[in-house]
């Protein structure tokens, strides 16, 4: 039998425009990773694809994205070997300990889980994030750092991606969470991700475009949202955030290069939100937000 063939698609790009090129690739690939050429100092941006599908819709969000940040990258392409590929993730994807509490290992890792650590459990090979990408981790300690307020419910993960928040305030809180994605392949995934996590129950999976959803809007106002998305978005949105979180409710906001946060804390203070800490994670940077009140 022949062997089964991806397609790789690949950019570098300056940080300045590293969301907008990643949203491109996120919006059409199965998996989008990227890593720093520090020599360069510049992001290399990878996305793996069925083969042949969707290439019309590629290059329109490439070409969006060269239209809205000014600056077009060479594309490379080649064909990679799907069990390659996932054989590369996994070995790609080792067990990571973050914090004091979480452990992240995706189901090729068959060791003792670590006591006294809530082990997320991810499958390496599906499409939608591992939990390695630094803001995941910044979430994380995030969460940590909150988790002792009186009262956080109800609790939103928006832009859900692989589930790994919801999931994770599933697991240590034991509390529902309604995880959003506006893409309906990843919240097919976080909710498969949420039964092989044991929290089927406690975390809803649905469809949702931003804050217009009516998911959304039956849940509102907020104790706790997690917003892991990109800082253009998320300074778009910040008003509606704030009429979405009741008071003295509290944001997480992530996927912001750490040049960004000021930019993105600007647009939150201006409707009315409080900081409360900073957290960096390498390059990027997590923010936690409180509604005055």
């Amino acid at each position: 039998m022949a062997a089964e063939y991806l397609d790789c698609v690949s950019v570098n790009v300056p940080a300045a425009v590293l969301e907008t090129f990643e949203a491109a690739l996120g919006s059409v690939c199965r998996a989008v990773s990227f890593f720093h050429d520090e020599e360069n100092d510049r992001w290399n941006i990878q996305g793996v694809k069925e083969r042949g599908a969707d290439e019309d819709k590629l290059a329109a969000a490439l070409a969006m994205a060269e239209m809205v940040t000014g600056f077009a990258p060479s594309i490379a392409r080649s064909q990679v070997p799907a069990g390659g590929w996932l054989a590369r993730t996994a070995l790609a994807f080792p067990e990571q300990l973050i914090g004091r509490r979480f452990a992240i290992r995706g189901t090729h890792i068959k060791s003792a889980e670590h006591p006294g650590r809530i082990t997320l459990m991810l499958d390496a090979g599906l499409a939608f994030g591992t939990g390695e990408h630094q803001s995941t981790s910044g979430c994380l300690l995030a969460l940590e750092d909150v988790i002792r307020r009186k009262s956080l419910e109800p609790i939103l993960d928006l832009g859900t991606g692989s589930g790994i928040l919801a999931i994770a305030v599933a697991k240590r809180l034991r509390r529902s969470v309604l995880a959003t994605d506006i893409d309906p392949r990843a919240a097919r995934v976080a909710r498969e991700n949420a039964q092989l996590n044991g929290v089927a129950g406690l975390v809803r999976s649905v469809r949702a475009d931003g804050w217009r959803s009516p998911a959304i809007r039956r849940k509102a106002p907020f104790g706790l949202v997690f917003a892991n998305i990109l800082a253009r978005p998320l300074c778009a949105m910040a008003g509606q955030l704030a009429v979405k979180l009741r008071p003295g409710g509290i944001v997480i906001l992530a996927g912001l290069l750490t040049t960004q946060a000021n930019w993105v804390l600007t647009a939150h203070r201006r409707v009315g939100l409080v900081l409360e800490r900073r957290i960096a994670v390498g390059a990027w940077t997590t923010l936690i937000l409180r509604r005055a009140g």
